[in-house]
C-alpha cells in the first residue's frame, strides 16, 4: 500500500471476494472504485443485478463488456488449431478467457482514467499471474493491487463478517461448499470434498453434464465441417463461434461427454485438484484430430503435436501477449490450412468417437494402402528403404563384431 492511488478499475464478479475489495480499496487506499465485469459466457443467472451489488458495495460505476465474440473468435479458435491439452488432459478453460478479460479491463481503465488495476485472485492460484503478466504487457504505467496478498482475512466467514460490519449485503453464504468458475468453454469445479484426491465426486459437483450411466442409451451422430481449421457447419447448418459452442455444449452434456478429473501441477508449484466440464471441447478436439489425422503428413502432424504441448503450456502460465505466441499461432494457422471437410462423431456414455472423416485434402489413398494387388506400390522396394533406415544400426553392430565389444 505504499504508492498512492487516485482510482482502481477491479475485475468485479459479484461474489464475494470482489464484493469485500470494494470497500477494501476505499478504506486501504482511499481511492474511487469502479468495478469491470467481464460476460464471458458464464451465464445471465451470474450477470443478473451484478451492477446493483457492485453499486451497493460501494463502486463508483459498473462496466459491464460483452467479450463472449471476441473470446470465441480470437481465442478458442485459434487455440483449437493448435491441439493445446495442458497435461494431456486439460482444455484450458479458466487460461483462455483471462488474456481477454485483462485486455478489457486495461481499456476500461483507459477509458475511466484510472492509475491502477485491481483483481481478486489469491497469491496460491495461477490467475494472480496470467492477470499481471497481461497487464505488464499491456499497461505497465498502471499499478497493480492484489488485495489477496495484502489483507489478513483468510476465510469465508472472515470475509463475511467484514460485510456485515460495513451493511454491505451480499448472498454468499459461510457455507458454500464448492469455488465454481464458468465461462464459454468451460466450467470448473473445486473444493469441498474435492480436497481429497482419495474421494470420488459427488454428482453434484457436476453442473453441465449428466453422469455417463445417466446418458440416453441411444447414440447421437454429428456431422461437423471444417474449413481450415475452423469450425462452419453442424449437420450442415451453418453456426456461427459462440452460438456453435453453446450448441455443443448442450448436445455433448447431455451424453456425459466433457468431464475431467484432474489433479494439476499449478505455475506456482504447488498440484491442485478440479473438476473440468468440457464438452463442446472434448467433441471438437476429437474431430480436429480425425481430420489432422487424414490430411497432415507424418512430420507436420508431429510437429503440431509438439506446438500444442508447447502452447498448451504459454497458455496455461499466462503469457497470450508475447512475440512467442503470435509465431506459435501462425504456425498453427498454416499447418491448419488444409484442414477443410468432415468429420462424424458418436456420443455415447460419456464418450466422443470419430466414426467418419472425408477431405478433399485427403492423403489417404486405398490404392497405396491395400493389402490387394495393386499398380503403384512395389512391395520388393522396401527392401532397399528399410537397409538404408537401419544403416546406423548395422554399422555399430559390425564395429561391435569386430572390436570384439570393446569400445
Amino acid at each position: 500500500m505504499s504508492k498512492s492511488v487516485n482510482k482502481v478499475v477491479l475485475a468485479y464478479s459479484g461474489g464475494l471476494d470482489t464484493s469485500a475489495i470494494v470497500p477494501w480499496l476505499k478504506e486501504n487506499y482511499d481511492c474511487e472504485v469502479v468495478a469491470f465485469v467481464a460476460d464471458v459466457g458464464q451465464g445471465d443467472d451470474e450477470l443478473i443485478g451484478v451492477e446493483e451489488k457492485a453499486i451497493a458495495s460501494g463502486a463508483s460505476s459498473c462496466h459491464i463488456v460483452d467479450l463472449k465474440d471476441k473470446f470465441a473468435r480470437e481465442v478458442i479458435y485459434p487455440t483449437l488449431k493448435t491441439g493445446a491439452i495442458y497435461e494431456g488432459q486439460y482444455l484450458l478453460g479458466t487460461a483462455l478467457a483471462r488474456p481477454i478479460i485483462a485486455e478489457a479491463q486495461v481499456a476500461v481503465a483507459r477509458q475511466v482514467g484510472a492509475d491502477a488495476l485491481a483483481h481478486g485472485c489469491t497469491g496460491k492460484g495461477n490467475d494472480q499471474v496470467r492477470f499481471e503478466s497481461a497487464f505488464a504487457a499491456l499497461a505497465p504505467e498502471l499499478t497493480v493491487i492484489a488485495p489477496w496478498r495484502e489483507w489478513h482475512m483468510r476465510s469465508r466467514p472472515q470475509l463475511l463478517a467484514y460485510l456485515a460490519e460495513r451493511n454491505i449485503p451480499c448472498t454468499a453464504s459461510a457455507t458454500k461448499i464448492y469455488s465454481r468458475d464458468a465461462n464459454l468453454w468451460h466450467i470448473s469445479t473445486e473444493g469441498g470434498e474435492l480436497e481429497d484426491p482419495w474421494n470420488e465426486p459427488t454428482e453434484q459437483v457436476w453442473t453441465w453434464t449428466v453422469a455417463p450411466e445417466q446418458a440416453p442409451d441411444q447414440a447421437e451422430y454429428l456431422k461437423l465441417s471444417f474449413v481450415r481449421g475452423e469450425l462452419t457447419l453442424i449437420n450442415d447448418k451453418p453456426f456461427e463461434p459462440v452460438d456453435a459452442i453453446l450448441h455443443l455444449n448442450q448436445i455433448a452434456g447431455a451424453h456425459g461427454v466433457g468431464r475431467l478429473d484432474m489433479v494439476e501441477n499449478r505455475l506456482v508449484g504447488m498440484k491442485s485438484r478440479g473438476c473440468y466440464e468440457t464438452p463442446a471441447g472434448e467433441v471438437l478436439y476429437a474431430a480436429l484430430q480425425g481430420l489432422e489425422s487424414l490430411v497432415l503428413d507424418r512430420t507436420t502432424q508431429d510437429y503440431r503435436i509438439r506446438l500444442g504441448n508447447e502452447f498448451a503450456q504459454l497458455m496455461y502460465d499466462g503469457r497470450w501477449f508475447t512475440p512467442l505466441k503470435d509465431i506459435m499461432l501462425a504456425a498453427a494457422t498454416k499447418a491448419a490450412e488444409p484442414l477443410t471437410g468432415d468429420i462424424v462423431v458418436k456420443l455415447y456414455k460419456g464418450c466422443v468417437t470419430v466414426t467418419q472423416k472425408r477431405s478433399p485434402n485427403s492423403l489417404y489413398s486405398n490404392a497405396f494402402a491395400t493389402f490387394d494387388e495393386d499398380d503403384v506400390y512395389n512391395q520388393q522396394h522396401a527392401e532397399g528403404f528399410i537397409r538404408l533406415y537401419s544403416l546406423a544400426s548395422r554399422i555399430r553392430a559390425l564395429h561391435a563384431h569386430t572390436d570384439g565389444g570393446k569400445e
